[in-house]
C-alpha cells in the first residue's frame, strides 16, 4: 500500500498547487441568476450572447419561431460620449407608432411562413414562439396557423416557395411577400426569397470606462444584500445587466449596469455601492423594474385575444420600452394598447405598411 499512497500524495499537491496557479472568476454565478423564469403567458427564451447577459428584470428576444438570433460577433463598441448621452433614447418608442399602422388599401410587406392546405386559400403565418417537438419520419402533424394569426392570400405561387415541403398532404415554405391589405387579406403583387433574421446587436455600455479601462475585480452580485436592495428598488432601478466589455473570459473584466429610471441618479448609486463591490455602470433607463412588470403583466392580459394578434413581449434589455411582438397593428390594436401607455411600448409587427 506504500507505494499507492505516495503517488495519491504526489498528485494531490500537485492539483493543490494548480488550483493556486489558476486565476480567480471575477463574474458571479451567472447559471442561478438567469434561470429564473418570468410571469405567465410571457415569452421569456434566453439568448447566449458572446459579449452581455441580461439578468433578473431583464430578458432577451429570440426570433419568434423559436430560432436564437445571430448575435453580432465581438465584444461591444466602447461608449462615447453622444453614445452616453442618448443611452435613455435608444430603441424609444415613437409615442403613437403611427408609421407602422396598416388599413384596408395599405400596401404592406411580410415574410415568413406559407400553408396551402387542399381546397382552400394559403395563408402567411407569423413567426411565434412554438414548442421544440421530435416526431418519428412521417409522423409530424401538418402545419396549422392559429385562427387570431392567419392572413389569407392571393395571387401566391406556391411552388415558388423557399423551402418548400409537403407534410400530411399540407404544403408549407417561406417567402417575402408584397401587396395590398384588405380585411386580413393580402392580394400579393411581388414574391421573393424570405427576409434572412436580423443580427441580434448588443447595445454598448452606457459609461466610458475609467482611465487605464475597466480592472479586473471580484463582483459580488451574488451577495443577498445586492440581490435585496435591488428588489426593494424595483421601481426605481432596472436591471442588473452583466457586461463583459472587453470580451468573455476568466481574466477579462465584469461590468454590471443598472438603469435609474426614477429618482435621483447619484444617490442611487452611493446607496448601491454600500452593498456592491464590482466594476459599475449606472445609467438613465427609461423603466424600471417595477414598470415592466407591470407593462408585461397588462400585455399578458391582452394576448388570449384572437383580435389583436399580439404574440409574445419582452422588455428591453436596456429598460427602454416594452418590445410588443404582433400580427399587425391597426387602429384597433393601438385602442387596445393605448390604456397602458403606448409611450412606452416598442411595437414590433409581421405585416409592415410599404411607403
Amino acid at each position: 500500500m506504500k507505494p499507492i499512497d505516495e503517488i495519491d500524495d504526489l498528485l494531490t499537491r500537485a492539483g493543490a498547487q494548480w488550483r493556486a496557479d489558476e486565476p480567480s472568476a471575477p463574474e458571479p454565478d451567472l447559471e442561478r441568476i438567469t434561470g429564473a423564469s418570468r410571469r405567465p403567458q410571457r415569452w421569456v427564451p434566453v439568448l447566449a450572447a458572446a459579449s452581455v447577459v441580461a439578468v433578473a428584470a431583464v430578458t432577451l428576444s429570440l426570433l419568434p419561431n423559436g430560432t436564437p438570433a445571430t448575435p453580432q460577433s465581438g465584444p461591444p463598441a466602447p461608449a462615447t460620449p453622444e453614445a452616453v448621452q442618448s443611452f435613455a433614447n435608444r430603441n424609444e418608442p415613437t409615442g403613437s407608432n403611427d408609421d407602422l399602422l396598416v388599413r384596408d388599401g395599405s400596401k404592406v410587406r411580410v415574410s415568413g411562413q406559407v400553408i396551402a392546405a387542399p381546397n382552400v386559400a394559403p395563408v402567411f403565418c407569423p413567426d411565434r414562439p412554438i414548442p421544440t417537438i421530435g416526431y418519428l419520419p412521417g409522423k409530424a402533424p401538418a402545419p396549422t396557423c392559429p385562427d387570431g394569426l392567419k392572413v389569407a392570400l392571393t395571387g401566391v405561387n406556391v411552388n415558388l416557395l423557399t423551402d418548400l415541403e409537403t407534410i400530411q398532404g399540407v404544403r408549407t415554405g417561406r417567402a417575402t411577400l408584397t401587396g395590398i391589405w384588405t380585411n386580413r387579406t393580402i392580394a400579393v403583387q411581388q414574391q421573393a426569397a424570405p427576409t434572412p433574421p436580423p443580427n441580434v446587436v448588443t447595445p454598448p455600455l452606457p459609461c466610458p470606462p475609467p482611465k487605464g479601462g475597466w480592472p479586473v475585480k471580484p463582483s459580488n452580485l451574488d451577495d443577498p444584500k445586492v440581490t435585496q436592495f435591488l428588489d426593494k428598488h424595483r421601481d426605481q432601478a432596472f436591471g442588473p445587466v452583466i457586461y463583459h466589455p472587453y470580451g468573455e473570459g476568466r481574466t477579462k473584466p465584469v461590468v454590471i449596469f443598472v438603469g435609474v429610471a426614477h429618482g435621483d441618479r447619484a444617490a442611487f448609486r452611493k446607496a448601491f455601492e454600500a452593498v456592491y463591490k464590482g466594476n459599475l455602470c449606472v445609467a438613465p433607463a427609461q423603466l424600471s423594474r417595477g414598470d415592466a412588470d407591470q407593462l408585461s403583466g397588462k400585455l399578458a392580459g391582452l394576448m388570449d385575444r384572437d383580435d389583436l394578434g399580439i404574440t409574445s413581449s419582452h422588455t428591453a434589455m436596456d429598460g427602454a420600452s416594452e418590445n410588443v411582438q404582433l400580427l399587425v397593428y391597426t387602429d384597433a390594436v393601438k385602442a387596445a394598447l393605448a390604456p397602458i401607455g403606448l409611450g412606452k411600448l416598442r411595437i414590433e409587427p409581421a405585416v409592415l405598411p410599404v411607403a
